[in-house]
């Protein structure tokens, strides 16, 4: 999947006032007052007067005109603060993302010469122009993405600082917060995804989550977050895997394409080698269960490559934990659903045929791992606990009831009670079949002897 996408992050419809509840306007939310006749401005009244003149201007393009012919004029003037606000709210509405976030970062940068809503307001509109903009595809993408975090963990510094309006709540103060503070970090996020900065991705996409989780992009976040704990050295696998389905389970848009991922990031981890339907269950469980709780019980686990080859070499275990089902049997299943076993030796009992070239056996396979064990465990046998399918071998059908005969075939079946193991495309070792039997009223050709030589030849 493509790692950044340009879709809004959060809310981001909403007006900057309305997400801190009608608090972020500010002094340089409007154009500065003339001062009295007594005090002594900071700015000319030509300055004065041609700010106003951008500021009034209805049309975006010539307001870009009019700053660009007043900073022209004006490179130093205490206006600045205004202008650069005009500037970036001007080239938001022209969707002029780049340009945005030039006038938005002059405006942060200004430090405490403007107030702590102002920069927030900055701050907040470079990173929704950010999310618009960037591709992650840019020559500069590095340092367009270690700034655009540097902006987001600013933003949320800044945020920290304006004051709870007097008529709101603490809780309806912290409920404001939630959008822009889920933003900033989502933000960051996904520009520490860019950097390889997992580990770091991981914490600010934690904390987005968990400012705003019902958040219309949470299972994007999820999906990210799962992204990073698995890029991480050494992969958190089990955190990967459980926020990848916990993105699966909230149904977001990509929920398909992220579903697909988990199940070919899940095959990887397992070797590949376990049958797509086991896989297909596997997944299914993880996306049933991480629907339930974000957070992955500390219990849970999915076994990894090297714990299914330990289980598919234990050969002394691969009936008996077959056989007995649980956590035991789920493991050994896995590891040896579609394998290929050589010259496994089993007891006939039953032969079905199927048609001139196919047959079926039923079989018996003994638990015992000893040759004395194994014998005596066959002849005391009354039922099959193996289903055998003979492809492409006629003359597997010249075997006999209680015939003791090793055959190689791929496992592609198991049920746990009662026990029984199917097994496709099979051969029986021709060396255990018995030789062709003469047709009756048939007489074998006479045995010629060679004459005997001359002497002396």
């Amino acid at each position: 999947m493509r790692m950044w996408n340009r879709t809004r992050v959060g809310l981001i419809g909403l007006t900057v006032a309305g997400l801190i509840g009608g608090v972020a306007a500010s002094a340089a939310a409007q154009a500065p007052q003339q001062a009295p006749a007594e005090q002594k401005p900071a700015y000319t009244l030509a300055e004065y007067n041609l700010y106003q003149q951008a500021f009034n201007e209805p049309n975006a393009g010539q307001k870009i005109k009019d700053l660009d012919d007043f900073v022209s004029k004006f490179p130093t003037s205490a206006l600045l603060p205004y202008v650069y606000r005009t500037y970036y709210l001007a080239y938001n509405e022209l969707k002029n993302y780049p340009k945005v976030i030039e006038y938005a970062d002059r405006e942060a940068a200004l430090g405490d010469k403007v107030d702590a809503k102002t920069r927030f307001e900055a701050l907040y509109l470079r990173t929704m122009a950010f999310n618009y903009w960037f591709t992650g595809t840019d020559p500069n993408a590095k340092d367009e993405a270690t700034q655009a975090r540097d902006a987001a963990k600013l933003g949320i510094a800044v945020l920290a600082q304006i004051p709870k309006p007097a008529d709101q709540t603490a809780d309806a103060w912290a409920k404001n917060l939630q959008v822009p503070t889920a933003l900033f970090n989502a933000t960051a996020g996904m520009a520490s995804l860019t950097l390889k900065d997992f580990a770091g991705a991981v914490t600010f996409f934690k904390a987005a989550l968990a400012a705003n989780p019902d958040d219309p992009s949470t299972p994007v976040t999820y999906y990210r977050l799962g992204v990073a704990y698995l890029s991480t050295t050494p992969p958190q696998t089990m955190d990967g895997f459980w926020a990848l389905a916990r993105s699966v389970s909230l149904k977001g848009q990509s929920q398909a394409q992220v579903q697909k991922y988990l199940g070919s990031r899940l095959s990887d981890y397992q070797g590949g080698n376990v049958c797509d339907n086991l896989i297909d269950g596997e997944l299914n469980e993880l996306v049933t269960l991480a629907g339930t709780t974000a957070d992955r019980p500390a219990t849970y686990t999915i076994p990894s490559a090297a714990d299914l080859d330990a289980a598919r070499n234990d050969v002394d275990h691969f009936i008996p934990w077959l056989k007995e089902g649980g956590d035991h049997g789920k493991i050994m299943w896995l590891a040896t659903c579609g394998s290929t076993y050589p010259d496994v030796a089993v007891r006939i009992m039953d032969i079905v045929p199927v048609d001139d070239n196919n047959l079926t056996l039923k079989v018996y396979r003994p638990l015992a791992t000893d040759q004395e064990g194994m014998q005596k465990e066959m002849q005391a046998a009354t039922d099959a606990n193996m289903e055998v399918h003979i492809v492409g071998q006629p003359e597997a059908k010249r075997l006999q009831k209680d015939d003791v005969v090793r055959f190689t075939g791929t496992l592609t079946g198991y049920t746990q009670s009662p026990f029984l193991l199917t097994w496709d495309a099979a051969k029986v070792n021709t060396e255990d079949i018995p030789p062709e039997k003469p047709t009756p009223g048939t007489r074998r050709p006479p045995h010629r002897v060679p004459p005997k030589p001359p002497a002396g030849n």
